[in-house]
């Protein structure tokens, strides 16, 4: 059994939920005939194909001055590269060492780049969310920004893997990226300079009679934070509180579900792993510390399309047990599963297994959330410090 790690978030952010998965390895001493019988609903005659195309390739290939000659090892990750891609899926992805390693690296939380989430919005390379504080943020880079080439390299088609692994590099070196954002018709090229991305966690601030927490990722020690956060929402005796998860790509799932727990009676369904049959649909339920219960909580949690993964879980959750009033735009829409298997010798899959769905049955994958009061903020608001969703929330919470 291989223990795998299960994947919720923006394009990389982890859920630390471990499964027990079996996994076939593919090839097996190299002898094309002692593999076939081992794939189920794969006859020997298909893969005769495949091991024939191989030997043929052996015999007749001659390496020319624009071509590689590939080691086995090359090879063999390049038909299971070729065998992932066939299924369409963003998400499911190959992984050989080299990138395996650097996945891992990215997801343990500090890496070098320019600080912004990306995943595959309507099959093009979208800016899920920039990170607050990192170049990328600090360039205006928006949620929503399509990714038109980097460093001249078109992204058409272009996995999300391979656009983070060009933006990717050493501290202190350049990237350029030509994004493409709606509503302007010409394309922006921006070169961002490379920097330590450490990703920020959550900060509180009183406004007025409101008290707003701003939560950036979950992260594992997120929980811990958020309730010290909402001890202090307690001690100030205010009774309106906004949960801001703008550009809060995702994290740990149960970050979101301890999270949910603090406004949920126990037992009450947070959000739902639907594996199409594949195996037991896993539920996540509230833990039921249900603080407010009682206590005339008024809440807002602001949300745009930069709110993916964990951010639409817990979002989803409130909304739709009657705790929260959703403001802001339509979420990413970031709704699938994935896990990270091991297949030996270094490399790993990342396979998307499931979707999440809401309490009441919806998928997130199929659009995303829907806010109760929908509210845009422009580039304009942007450039003039207006945030027309932040006081959409206050004037909500104030009954105008």
């Amino acid at each position: 059994m291989n223990s795998a790690k299960a994947l919720a978030a923006g394009a990389f952010a982890i859920v630390v939920l471990v499964f027990g998965a079996g996994l076939f390895t593919g090839v097996s001493g190299g002898a094309g005939p002692s593999a076939t019988a081992a794939i189920p609903g794969t006859s020997a005659a298909d893969l005769a194909q495949f091991w024939r195309a191989w030997e043929l390739l052996e015999e007749h290939y001659i390496k020319t001055g624009s071509s590689t000659d590939p080691t086995e090892r090359e090879k063999i990750h390049g038909a299971i590269k070729g065998l992932t891609e066939s299924y369409g899926d963003p998400y499911t992805v190959f992984f050989p060492p080299a990138e395996a390693e650097a996945f891992n690296e990215e997801i343990s939380g500090t890496f070098s780049g320019v600080g912004m989430e990306l995943g595959i919005r309507d099959e093009v390379l979208t800016v899920v969310s920039p990170i607050k504080g990192t170049p990328a943020d600090r360039a205006g880079v928006q949620s929503g920004d399509k990714v038109l080439a980097i460093d001249g390299k078109p992204s058409a088609d272009m996995p999300v893997e391979e656009a983070v692994k060009l933006i990717r590099g050493e501290k202190g070196t350049t990237v350029t990226i030509m994004f493409g954002r709606p509503g302007r018709t010409a394309p922006i090229e921006t070169t961002l300079t490379r920097d330590t991305i450490n990703i920020p966690l959550l900060e509180t601030e009183v406004s007025g009679d409101v008290f707003i927490i701003e939560l950036y990722s979950f992260s594992a020690n997120s929980p811990e934070l958020f309730r010290g956060a909402l001890r202090e929402f307690v001690q100030s005796g205010k009774k309106k509180l906004i949960l801001d998860l703008r550009g809060n790509p995702g994290g740990y799932l149960e970050a979101a579900v301890s999270m949910a727990s603090y406004f949920l009676p126990v037992g009450e369904v947070v959000v739902t792993e639907d594996y199409q049959g594949n195996r037991s649909n896993g539920v996540h339920r509230s833990a039921g510390y249900n603080v407010f219960a009682g206590k005339g909580l008024q809440m807002v949690v602001l949300v745009n399309q930069g709110s993916a993964s964990a951010s639409e879980i817990l979002a989803g959750a409130l909304q739709q047990h009657g705790v929260a009033t959703i403001v802001g735009e339509r979420t990413f829409g970031k709704g699938s599963v994935q896990q990270l298997l091991d297949i030996g010798g270094g490399a790993e899959l990342k396979v998307t297994v499931a979707q999440w769905l809401t309490p009441d049955g919806s998928s997130i994958s199929n659009g995303g959330l829907t806010p109760d009061i929908v509210v845009e903020r422009t580039s304009e608001d942007r450039a003039a410090e207006r945030d027309p969703q932040l006081e959409a929330a206050k004037a909500y919470l104030a009954g105008r």
